[in-house]
């Protein structure tokens, strides 16, 4: 059962009772995820099972894509339809205002994360202090907005108008204080009211699967479930490719480097290697024009002679 499968998370449970859902239906220990969703928010969230587990790096700066509901107005606690609501001052703000606003977030931003989150400050969550009443100082992180677009506007509340708007951003970035901060922008107030991921990196809502389904292939057995599996370097096309004889694989597999006149890879970066069959067989890495092994994803073969 090695393979990324693509979850499309519902609002409720955490990333963590899905990566444990999943462990359940597959029958393995093996399963990560790349890139927690809060509990409230839904959408793509993929997940990494088996040998797939040790690619999970190469995803962590996959940029996200999201569809957030931002509800002026009023501010929260945490930032979201969850914490405490604070009605605003003031007059709300029209589209025009709000959209005048988003254009000033495009671009590198400084943004200071919401004290309800899992950032640690003395090895402590930063949640667990504020919930305990602590005065919470987070440090301001380096984040990239390439695109916010207003996709709706409603204002049946004319107090408390609500903008959905698409967002495509780095890494690291807090949908809850880009909705608090665009409040602000508008001299008002705001806070996330739903969120939904629309894009992980390469993965998409068109790829996602229901987790309903995903307990139905499973009920169907093994074969059904590892059906819903893309391979375990599944978006990773921009990594270069080579391909390696059996001599070079049986090498790389035994943690050997290897030198060859076929490596005309270059640069630092990781390269995934295949075998002749076109199997992923390692990540590895160029060094002093030899071919290194960073990840090796088969198992070794025995060596000549040896008996099973």
């Amino acid at each position: 059962m090695d393979g990324i499968l693509v979850a499309r998370k519902p609002a409720g449970p955490t990333s963590h009772d899905i990566v444990g859902l999943v462990r359940r239906l597959a029958a393995t220990k093996r399963v990560g995820h790349g890139g927690t969703l809060d509990p409230f928010a839904s959408g793509v969230l993929p997940l990494f099972l088996g040998r797939a587990t040790r690619l999970v790096e190469y995803h962590l700066g996959d940029r996200k894509g999201y569809r957030a509901t931002v509800c002026f107005g009023a501010s929260s606690t945490t930032d979201d339809l969850e914490g405490e609501l604070t009605p605003a001052e003031g007059p709300p703000p029209n589209r025009d205002a709000v959209e005048t606003a988003l254009a000033t977030f495009i671009g590198p931003i400084s943004q200071r994360p919401p004290a309800y989150s899992a950032i640690k400050v003395a090895g402590r969550r930063a949640y667990a202090m504020a919930r305990a009443g602590e005065t919470v100082d987070l440090a301001p992180r380096n984040v990239t907005i390439d695109r916010l677009e207003i996709v709706d506007w409603e204002e049946r509340d004319p107090a408390r108008p609500v903008a959905v708007v698409d967002v495509t951003c780095s890494a690291g970035t807090y949908i809850r204080a880009l909705a608090r901060d665009l409040g602000e922008a508008v001299r008002g107030a705001a806070y996330l009211g739903a969120l939904s991921r629309t894009a992980s990196g390469p993965f998409g809502l068109d790829q996602a699967v229901a987790i309903d389904d995903v307990r139905a292939a499973a009920a169907e057995g093994p074969d059904r479930l590892a059906a819903l599996l893309l391979p375990i370097d599944a978006g990773l096309d921009a990594l270069p490719e080579l391909r390696a004889t059996d001599a070079q694989v049986e090498a790389l597999t035994r943690g050997q480097f290897v030198r060859s006149s076929s490596v005309d890879v270059t640069g630092d970066g990781p390269i995934r290697v295949r075998d002749e069959s076109g199997r992923l067989v390692a990540i590895a890495t160029l060094r002093d024009g030899r071919l290194a092994p960073d990840k090796v994803l088969v198992d070794a073969s025995p060596p000549a002679g040896a008996r099973g």
